[in-house]
């Protein structure tokens, strides 16, 4: 082991510091976490067992299980049975908790019991911020994301989804039913066998179909387009390019910070209703009348933009491409630069190297752009007119030259 870095002996003593304190730094997010838990009126927010029971096992303060909780929010640790690991071993936690070690099923009753107390913790943290004046910007950047429910797609149904179901079931049927007629002309001991597990095949088949049926039934009547028999609230929607049934959660964010202003639950999988929702409560949230709100391309809906328009919100939510120029193999908008000096270039490179719309500059080196436009005009997709005098062509000039067939 010569040469290399030398780890010491295991077996040598050594002098740790006396005081848990030591380990922590001053500038540790876990001394925030314990000072802003400890200022709270925990039962004014809903918590319960603030008071402690006169008899019966003494149970954990609500505030140990919300730092707990906090610190599992802000390190991605979800699960309770981590969360468990993490208070035994992780120096952060035994600083917080005064090492404090919840078994995991007291986190997640903690957590299922005290749902709403904890959406009043995450509303009240936003009280301190607007209080700090972190969201004096009042610029918010909104997006969806997508959560994956317990409901499996299995057991979620469609109308389209049901009735394909059900046709799959009835060929079977009647393939299981030529067999059977099949049966008939073998032996009798083989004959025997397989129209028994024939029939128990049969059997099961019609048993789902009239499971299928009831829950068709029940789609009906409640008027709802999906159904999901394990999660109820849950729904299929598309995410990455392929399907999950869960929800779509929003989620407004603070552009200077990154402290989330607001977030919101919805089993909708578009995002284009929910700008003016978001962006409404983003406001109440930080408590200002004017708010600026960014979103991608899936929010961009003309009725979502105006309405928040009518409330003083601006909404900038770039336009969504319409434009089948690209996939054809064309030029679109966006290809192209409007240059001060009236002349069209192609985007994305640096101006050094820009191939102006110039014909003495393409009689030197051929350019990308002159390379791309001859390959067009062999398509046939380009034509080219009478070239106008002057050894610089303007924008129309351009225009005119390359115009596209199809009127591009």
């Amino acid at each position: 082991m010569k040469r290399f870095i030398e780890g010491e002996d295991r077996g040598q003593g050594t002098l740790l510091p006396e005081l848990l304190d030591d380990y922590v730094a001053e500038d540790n997010p876990v001394r925030v976490v314990d000072v802003f838990v400890e200022e709270l009126d925990l039962a004014s927010l809903g918590f319960k067992r603030v008071q402690p029971a006169k008899t019966g096992r003494p149970a954990y303060h609500p505030a140990v299980l919300l730092k707990l909780y906090i610190y599992g929010y802000l390190n991605r640790i979800q699960s309770s049975r981590r969360l468990e690991r993490e208070a035994q071993r992780n120096v952060e936690l035994m600083w917080l908790t005064q090492r404090l070690a919840p078994d995991f099923k007291t986190i997640a009753n903690f957590r299922k019991d005290n749902g709403k107390a904890i959406r009043n913790v995450c509303r009240q943290f936003v009280v301190v911020c607007q209080q700090l004046d972190l969201f004096s910007d009042a610029v918010v950047a909104i997006d969806g994301s997508k959560f994956k429910a317990v409901n499996s797609s299995d057991r979620n149904f469609t109308d389209a989804k049901l009735k394909r179901r059900l046709q799959e079931i009835e060929a079977t049927i009647t393939r299981y039913l030529a067999e059977l007629d099949t049966a008939d002309r073998q032996e009798r001991a083989a004959k025997e066998a397989k129209t028994v597990r024939l029939n128990d095949k049969i059997a099961a088949l019609k048993d789902q179909m009239a499971t299928l049926k009831e829950i068709e039934a029940k789609l009906q009547e409640t008027g709802e387009t999906q159904i999901s028999l394990t999660d109820p609230d849950a729904r299929s929607m598309m995410t990455r390019g392929s399907g999950i049934v869960g929800y779509n959660v929003q989620t407004a964010v603070d552009t200077r910070h990154h402290l989330i202003v607001e977030h919101d639950v919805t089993n909708n999988g578009s995002d284009r209703d929910q700008l003016s929702d978001m962006a409404k409560k983003a406001r109440t949230a930080i408590g200002t009348t004017q708010l600026t709100a960014i979103a991608d391309r899936g929010y961009f809906n003309g009725k979502e933009i105006l309405a928040c328009h009518e409330v003083g919100i601006n909404a900038l939510v770039p336009k969504t491409k319409t434009s089948n120029a690209k996939f054809d193999g064309r030029f679109d908008k966006a290809d192209f630069i409007y240059d001060p000096e009236e002349r069209i270039s192609l985007s994305g490179r640096p101006s050094a190297d820009l191939a102006f719309c110039n014909r003495r500059e393409w009689h030197d080196q051929p350019s990308v752009l002159e390379l791309q436009l001859q390959r067009l005009r062999t398509q046939g997709q380009v034509h080219t007119e009478p070239e106008p005098q002057g050894d610089t062509l303007g924008a129309s000039g351009c225009a005119r030259r390359y115009a596209d067939t199809s009127g591009r």
